[in-house]
Parts: C-alpha cells; structure tokens; sequence
C-alpha cells in the first residue's frame, strides 16, 4: 500500500501541450510578414530551453520567450501591433478552456477514496492553481505541490516535508524526463502513461531511460486495476 499516490497535471491529467503546440502556429503567423516560419520555431525552442532556468514553465515564461523569439527572428523589427498580438495569445492561451483527458475524473474520484493524493505539477503558481480549480478535481488531492522543478532533490524535500518513505511513494505522469526518472533516481516509484506528444525540452534518449524500472500504462483508465494487482503481488 503506498502512503501517496502522486500525479502530474499536464498531460496527464489535463490536456495542456495541444494549447502551446497551437501558440506556437499563431506565432508563426504572427512573424510571418518577415521571419520564416521553420526559423521562428527552431529560434522558439532555442530560447525556451535557454530560458527556462531564468523564467521557469508556463505560459508567462512562454510568451517571454515568443517576444525574445520575435525579436531575434525578425532582427528587430517587428512592431508594436505585433508586439500586442504576441501579448493577446498568452491571455488567450490562460483562458483557454480546460479539457480533462478521458477517463481522469472518475479514476481520480474512485482512487481518492482509497488513497491520499498528491498533485505535483511545474509552471506558474497562479495559472496551475486556476487550471485545478477549473477542473472539478481539487476536492481530491489532499496536498497540492507547484513546484519550479522536478529534479530528484525536488521529490526528496517533498517527501521529506510530508514525512513520506520513498518506498511507499508512487508518481504518475507522462514526463519520463520529469516525472520518472527523478523519483526512481530516490528509490520512488513511477507509472508512465504517455501523452500523444511530448514536448521537446521534455524528451529523453533511450539510453537515459535504459535500466531504470518502472510501469508503462497505455491509459489512466487502466491504472485502478493495475494498482489493485500491484497490491496483490
């Protein structure tokens, strides 16, 4: 029996890399008067993965990293009207409409009764707070940790703060990078179940994964019987 059961947010619960994958195309367009579109996306990612120990995840630190991007592209020379269209996406992009991926809420509902649930999510603390509230889910999780990072360091002060043994913690995501590896690397363990995309900065080569062992689920709607069986073993 595992004293927490914790779960990612993004993509694992909710949809959330179909919103910047689209950002991402409206940005293109944006630039396209004078930036080549392959050249705004290879520039975006560029300055992303650079940025992200200075802003952080999220959409805020996103469309910092879209005006940064705008800049370089166009050498300068994009305008004020263009300026204010790149602000308007990220407004856009908070007031999107949160979708939960299928089967999530009554996986959540039914696990909640059985376990104490943890939510441990990266990005900006206002906006992961607004998406919890929105999705009917927050009467479920007992804790609730938004966290800059998710490096094994960041588990273990988790854990440590709750008093938890890392044996009888148990992580679900869909972030090998994030959301495996950190917590197998102190001896946690880990339930994938994959998204239909993943996020470049999130990648992992094979060789990284290689060794590790943890459990690969095709969807959240399998994991209550794959921990009734885990249970019995």
């Amino acid at each position: 029996m595992f004293d927490i059961i914790a779960f990612d947010a993004d993509d694992t619960l909710w949809h959330n890399e179909n919103i910047y994958i689209a950002a991402q195309k409206k940005l293109q367009h944006i630039l396209s008067r004078i930036a080549i579109p392959t050249e705004v996306e290879r520039t975006l990612n560029e300055t992303e993965h650079r940025n992200l120990s200075c802003y952080g995840y999220g959409i805020k630190s996103f469309i910092l990293s879209c005006l940064e991007t705008a800049m370089v592209a166009t050498n300068g020379r994009i305008t004020g009207k263009e300026i204010r269209k790149i602000l308007d996406l990220g407004k856009f992009m908070m007031d999107a409409e949160l979708e939960l991926i299928d089967h999530v809420q009554e996986v959540i509902e039914t696990l909640s009764n059985k376990y104490t649930l943890m939510l441990i999510t990266k990005g900006d603390l206002l906006d992961q707070e607004r998406k919890l509230s929105r999705s009917g889910l927050a009467p479920c999780f007992k804790y609730v940790e938004i966290v800059s990072g998710k490096k094994p360091e960041d588990y273990a002060a988790i854990l440590d703060r709750y008093q938890i043994p890392s044996s009888r913690f148990l992580m679900i995501g869909n972030s090998l990078r994030s959301d495996v590896l950190p917590v197998l690397a102190i001896n946690g363990q880990a339930v994938h179940i994959p998204y239909a995309s993943t996020w470049v900065h999130e990648l992992v080569d094979p060789s990284e994964a290689a060794g590790n062992t943890y459990h690969e689920l095709a969807n959240i709607q399998l994991l209550p019987a794959w921990l009734e069986e885990y249970e019995q073993s």
